[in-house]
């Protein structure tokens, strides 16, 4: 199965450790990350997605985070 994950964050370093975590996991990068400010918090916020083939078959109820 193909999966799909979107990763967002502050732009601070937590982001890049989070993206770090994944491509460590075995998530490849998928597209240009986006960069937007966040009004009502007054801050910048960062945008990744990431991809991965893994085994099994796909349902709602997968848990991306654990492949």
């Amino acid at each position: 199965m193909k999966l799909y994950r979107f990763l967002t964050d502050d732009d601070t370093s937590v982001f890049c450790h989070k993206v770090t975590a994944a491509l460590n996991k075995g998530w490849v990068l998928h597209g240009a990350p986006t960069y937007a400010f966040d009004a009502a918090r007054g801050v910048m916020r960062c945008g990744q997605a990431v991809v991965k083939e893994s085994l099994g078959e796909y349902t709602p109820e997968t848990k991306l985070g654990d492949h």
